[in-house]
């Protein structure tokens, strides 16, 4: 610049106007580039930084979604080790005599939540984090998988509304947790002596026993479909995700 000056001052005193407004010119155009490029680094600058942020996204979506792939694998066991003890314990009705493992079907009920995670799907869906991400179908798969995890949180909250407002209670009425103390063990003569005994003939056939295990029945299979559904979904999203990364 300012060799440009000097030149444009020695160019004033000799009264070459044409020069003077050539290097004028040049002056200015040097200036505009020198703008352009600062304007370029900058975006390069932002892009990077973008990218970075996009990257910690994609990472800590991943990890989560392969957590959750781990806890729908062993919901999945679990609703189908449930269907079957419901359904086996459906064919109990009717029986005179029901053996040791049969009582422990009926008697050992209980349900566990599924611990799924959607802490980094949150902060990206409710942040301005969601304009990070530069693939639309990548966009459009996390943006939807709320909706699919609140189906299957619903769904379990109807299991467990069944399990602990409806079946335990009537549970309760007609059966003793004596039946499940270790028998080998003397301390417990005295209760299994004189405590209340189990009467598993009344509780097979209580319309509100039966109908609890039929409704717990029908959801788990509804359930089930759900969570094959949402493994469906959180592998793909997996799936697409580490191909993001590894790009």
């Amino acid at each position: 610049m300012k060799v440009f000056r000097a030149i444009r001052k020695k160019q004033l005193l000799s009264g070459k106007t044409k020069n003077h407004i050539v290097y004028a010119l040049g002056e200015i155009l040097l200036i505009v580039i020198g703008i352009l490029i600062a304007w370029k680094i900058n975006d390069l600058n932002e892009i990077r930084k973008n990218k970075i942020v996009q990257e910690k996204i994609y990472q800590s979506l991943y990890e989560e979604l392969h957590t959750n792939l781990e806890v729908l694998d062993s919901s999945l066991l679990q609703y189908n080790n449930s269907s079957a003890s419901l359904q086996k314990t459906l064919n109990f009705v009717g029986l005179d005599s029901l053996s040791k493992a049969d009582k422990d079907v009926i008697i050992l009920v209980n349900f566990k939540s599924a611990n799924l995670r959607n802490e980094a799907l949150s902060s990206v869906n409710f942040t301005d984090k969601f304009q990070f991400l530069e693939n639309d179908t990548l966009a459009e798969l996390i943006a939807e998988y709320p909706s699919e995890l609140k189906s299957f949180q619903e769904q379990e909250l109807k299991i467990k509304n069944i399990v602990n407002n409806r079946l335990k209670p009537v549970l309760e009425e007609h059966l003793s947790l004596i039946d499940i103390l270790p028998e080998v063990n003397n301390n417990y003569n005295q209760i299994r002596t004189y405590g209340q005994k189990s009467n598993y003939s009344a509780l097979l056939n209580c319309k509100e026993y039966q109908n609890s295990i039929i409704d717990q029945l029908l959801q788990t299979k509804i359930q089930l479909n759900i969570t094959m559904n949402l493994r469906k979904k959180t592998q793909i999203l997996s799936i697409k995700l580490k191909q993001e990364l590894e790009d």
